[in-house]
């Protein structure tokens, strides 16, 4: 595990410990289950496919440990807006305050914003963040592979299933697949950057494809900044796609958005 993903799990940890002081995890579960308001967000994916057209995972992120402030003009809300009216599957928000500069309340804002299913982008170490995810209004949360144990992984997904959430389980290599495949999830993120080098190649998802069995919906992730990125992911037979930064350094992430994916 490198330096930088050790650390953010580390701050992690400490984070979750004090929200339990300040929250009990029973006082929070009982707000999670009162919500009514579920998005499928793998059937919102499935949906787009199923029309013929990319399911886009379309990504509200500020900054990055790697890049710094992506974004200085950052309106949730207007970004979630442009991402729905052109085209976007689903919205995937970073809500790490610390290393992203994100918010829990940047989540709310762009679930408020549209009627797209929402990812929690985050670094989930704990059951308490679980249900925090769906308390605060999340439709799917993302698992780490390389940030969790084969035992935690499946408690985690299991914990998320319990109140109907979807699961992204995000690999980087092919033991973290091996892992990964053992979930129920049909979501299956590869991330095209490498975490000790953050270089980044599209060749990563490519590689691991034959080792995927069929039911699995691959989400390509990292890397995917021209037109030219899309059209050899789906020669390749990969339909789905979380994108963040070429939208996010656009003056414009909905035009964007359509440039990359849906111009003709």
């Amino acid at each position: 595990m490198n330096d930088i993903l050790a650390k953010i799990l580390e701050t992690k940890r400490a984070e979750v410990k004090t929200a339990r002081q300040m929250r009990s995890e029973s006082d929070l579960l009982r707000e999670a289950r009162s919500r009514k308001d579920l998005r499928g967000f793998a059937r919102a994916i499935e949906d787009k496919i199923a029309r013929g057209k990319p399911g886009v995972i379309a990504e509200i992120k500020k900054a990055s440990p790697s890049k710094g402030v992506i974004r200085e003009n950052f309106n949730p809300t207007e970004i979630a807006t442009a991402y729905a009216a052109h085209g976007a599957a689903c919205l995937s928000v970073l809500t790490d305050v610390q290393y992203f500069q994100g918010s829990y309340d940047y989540l709310r804002q762009a679930r408020a914003a549209c009627s797209l299913p929402v990812l929690r982008k985050d670094f989930i170490v704990d059951p308490y963040q679980i249900i925090h995810s769906r308390a605060i209004g999340a439709d799917c949360i993302l698992l780490i592979v390389a940030a969790l144990s084969p035992t935690q992984l499946k408690e985690f997904e299991s914990a998320a299933r319990e109140l109907g959430m979807d699961v992204l389980v995000e690999v980087h290599d092919r033991g973290e697949l091996e892992a990964a495949l053992e979930l129920e999830t049909t979501l299956l993120g590869i991330n095209n950057r490498n975490l000790r080098s953050f270089e980044t190649s599209l060749q990563n998802t490519i590689d691991l494809l034959p080792l995927i069995p069929e039911g699995k919906r691959v989400v390509t992730e990292s890397g995917i900044l021209a037109p030219q990125d899309v059209t050899l992911m789906r020669e390749h037979g990969v339909e789905a796609f979380l994108v963040g930064e070429a939208f996010m350094r656009a003056q414009d992430p909905g035009a964007a958005l359509h440039e990359l994916f849906f111009a003709e």
